[in-house]
């Protein structure tokens, strides 16, 4: 299986570090590339893209600027900038050092919104030159996300560079941390029955978050009296002058209070942007009733939950870390902000559009969580509460509810160039801009770490089995079980320098107590086929996938995965001697080929040769059932070399009667056929050609009139590229069990296995 999404990938060896370095180098280096929109292989493609097509629309520009939005990318084009000075938490590491991070935000912005996005690092640490290169970079871009660069210069670019340009400007170091932490303040304010213009709030850290936070909650009705800022040297109060700047100036304030500790006591509200410890379980205790503290240092919080939880059991917590409730991302952000103000081509986005932002997450997690949510983040009970005050970062409402907000701001305050015809239809239209398959595996990923399960490993020997048993236990999956003899795998194992084995365990089947009755039952279900006892004995003595079975079909696993040393069709018969189809279903393989512009079915793609119609109608079934649990709304296709065609030959025939079956049993979902691949994809084409085609949309599932069909078509995309193809996925069988290519790597054994984790998981609900 190839790799799924970059928040569901796992880790080769349980070293991020080497991992990330890896992934980065291999195939083409970096995360990025530029892939052209249009087709460019004829000579007219060619003439219209380029001379001396191009002409016309550059003369229409020419004459209206405005129609650039028209006739190019730029209004779905943001640039990432950034000198390299704030790296993360790094620091300094100059522009080239930066560059990882930068591409990183460009995928977080397409993977999130749809955002085109440019990384561009340049190299100076003055300000004036920084501003005089990027204020021309207007006419190519539709909006500019400054990033990782230190304060103060940081304030001084983004203001100047909002007067000289007609884009959005935004810092995210500085806005997105204040949006999404002032969404946090408004519903923890709602849970304490506090108003805003009561409060007293305490700000920790004087860089560009933490003044950004005080500066939009002041903008959202807090009184500046009523707001006390901190930094290393202590309160930011009227008359000091040590360590002074015109942005700490601006929120100094009259106060007898010097230290944290001073500031503190009494206090409703903490914000820290500091460092790690920066609080204490007494500056806890001294704040008022029901404190609401947000220790958003990363990557270790002024003060954890814990400790909070033993000063006083009436706070509310945030932190900025994916392991505690209520983490404040700024991915909960940027990546919907810069949605909404280019839909509307913004010239800015200014203080209006921010608190929309805020207000529309905080709105968003006081609503019901969907099913599919809670999926992903199983284990937590996402309910509006002291533990869930902002949305969780794969919520897929996220791109309706923020966008539209900051859109709609955008055109009240009377920065929008391009109003919004119809709300509605504009929230519609966001929706449908991603794919919701990367949503389902995330959820996959998460069920299966809150429910860890049993999974054998069966070619338990081998080195990239056993980097993926480790892997799997690492990240808390569950149990490996690796088949093998103990003394080769310990070899491998020390030879690969792995000295941790605690939480995986290692059958031999030869000399495993669990023989006997896996031979009976096994022998029971063979013996009518010409098997021998002895036959069956030698079976599971020393074939590993048929033992590794045997330990699921007991229930002494919960799945299986294998594949890497035998092909397809010798493992899948070992487990059919132990494991049966379900009834009703058909064991099947099916691929998922996730594409730029959304999500494609195949089935079969694995096992059955030529299906019955019978079976064809099956299979359409189950693949409606999962495209539907992916999030997709099933439209099934039935392909075939021919477009309804009037030749009466078998091929055809099976294909007809598969529909009739499924008329007959009234389905819930769109199907038709036969018809071509391509049709099928083009629905435009379709309904124009075939205009009594039942479907309403392009098939998002393709069920193949045969295996060869199938296994050429899933192979070939995956080799030209362009497409993450995940599988062949196994439906259909009493017990999960997964078969990977030989080739697999260590990512694609742990999906597969973590695939077999949640199917065990699915049959159990």
């Amino acid at each position: 299986m190839a790799s799924i999404s970059s928040e569901a990938m796992v880790n080769e060896m349980g070293d991020l570090d080497g991992d990330s370095l890896r992934m980065h180098r291999s195939g083409r280096p970096g995360k990025i590339e530029i892939i052209a929109s249009k087709p460019l292989v004829t000579q007219r493609d060619l003439a219209l893209a380029y001379s001396p097509g191009v002409a016309a629309p550059c003369l229409e520009i020419a004459k209206d600027p405005s129609t650039a939005y028209d006739y190019t990318a730029k209004g779905n084009l943001v640039a990432v900038i950034s000198n390299g000075t704030a790296v993360l938490g790094l620091g300094d590491l100059g522009a080239l050092g930066g560059k990882p991070v930068m591409e990183g935000k460009a995928v977080l912005f397409k993977r999130f919104a749809d955002v085109d996005c440019m990384d561009l690092e340049v190299d100076t640490r003055d300000v004036d030159e920084f501003v005089n290169c990027v204020r021309f970079l207007g006419p190519t871009f539709g909006g500019i996300n400054l990033e990782d660069i230190k304060a103060p210069e940081c304030f001084i670019i983004e203001q100047r560079l909002r007067e000289m340009m007609d884009i959005p400007i935004f810092h995210d170091d500085q806005h997105g941390t204040a949006i999404v932490s002032a969404a946090g303040l408004i519903n923890a304010m709602h849970l304490t029955g506090r108003d805003l213009r009561n409060v007293r709030m305490v700000v920790n850290g004087a860089g560009a978050a933490s003044i950004a936070c005080i500066e939009l909650v002041k903008a959202m009705g807090l009184p500046p009296e009523n707001a006390i800022l901190c930094d290393t040297k202590g309160v930011i109060y009227q008359g000091r002058t040590e360590g002074m700047n015109q942005w700490k100036s601006a929120h100094a304030v009259r106060t007898k209070a010097r230290s944290l500790a001073e500031a503190i006591e009494g206090a409703d509200v903490f914000f820290g942007l500091s460092v790690k410890g920066a609080v204490t379980r007494d500056m806890v205790k001294s704040m008022a009733a029901s404190p609401i503290i947000f220790a958003m240092a990363n990557p270790d919080p002024e003060i954890t939950p814990e400790d909070v939880r033993a000063a006083r059991s009436d706070a509310i917590i945030a932190t900025g870390r994916s392991d505690y409730p209520n983490q404040i991302n700024n991915v909960l952000g940027f990546p919907y902000i810069f949605r909404g103000a280019l839909d509307v081509r913004a010239t800015t986005i200014n203080e209006a559009m921010k608190i929309a932002a805020a207000e529309a997450l905080a709105k968003l997690a006081r609503e019901d969580v969907p099913d599919e949510v809670d999926r992903a983040y199983s284990g937590r009970r996402l309910r509006y509460g002291p533990d869930y005050i902002v949305p969780v970062p794969f919520d897929p409402r996220l791109i309706s509810a923020v966008s539209s907000a900051v859109a709609e701001a955008a055109v009240k305050s009377g920065v929008a160039r391009k109003p919004i015809p119809n709300l509605a239809e504009y929230k519609r239209s966001l929706s449908g801009r991603l794919d919701p398959t990367s949503h389902w595996l995330q959820s996959l990923f998460e069920q299966v770490k809150a429910n860890p399960q049993r999974i054998v490993f069966a070619e338990g020997e081998e080195e990239r089995t056993i980097r993926a048993a480790l892997v799997f236990r690492d990240n808390g999956y569950g149990t490996p079980i690796l088949i093998g003899r103990e003394e080769q795998v310990r070899e491998t194992m020390k030879a690969l320098g792995i000295a941790n084995t605690d939480g995986l365990e290692i059958h031999n089947a030869r000399l495993s107590t669990r023989n006997t009755p896996y031979t009976d039952m096994v022998y029971k279900r063979l013996q009518r086929d010409g098997y021998l006892r002895r036959d069956v004995q030698r079976m599971v003595n020393q074939g590993r996938n048929v033992f590794g079975a045997c330990m699921v079909a007991m229930g002494d696993a919960d799945g299986m995965v294998t594949g890497i040393t035998r092909r397809f069709p010798e493992c899948y018969g070992d487990v059919k001697r132990v494991i049966d189809a379900e009834s009703n279903k058909v064991a099947m393989g099916y691929s998922i080929v996730v594409a730029r512009h959304g999500t494609v079915f195949l089935a079969d793609t694995s096992i059955n040769e030529t299906p019955t119609p019978e079976q064809l109608a099956a299979i359409a079934r189950q693949m409606a059932a999962n495209a539907r649990m992916m999030g997709h709304h099933p439209r099934v296709a039935f392909t075939s070399f021919t477009n309804f065609g009037s030749r009466e030959i078998e091929r055809i025939d099976r294909i007809r009667k598969a529909i009739r079956i499924l008329d007959a049993e009234k389905v819930d979902f769109e199907y038709d056929g036969e018809m071509q691949a391509d049709m099928a994809l083009d629905h435009e084409l379709l309904k124009a050609t075939y205009p009594f085609c039942r479907l309403t949309g392009p098939a998002n599932v393709l069920v193949m009139p045969g295996l060869h069909s199938a296994h050429i078509s899933s192979r070939l995309v995956q080799s030209l590229g362009g497409v993450t193809v995940i599988g062949p996925v196994i439906d259909g069988l009493q017990m999960p069990v997964q078969i990977v290519a030989m080739g697999a790597t260590v990512s694609d054994l742990v999906n597969h296995a973590a695939l077999a984790a949640y199917g065990a998981l699915s049959r159990r609900r």
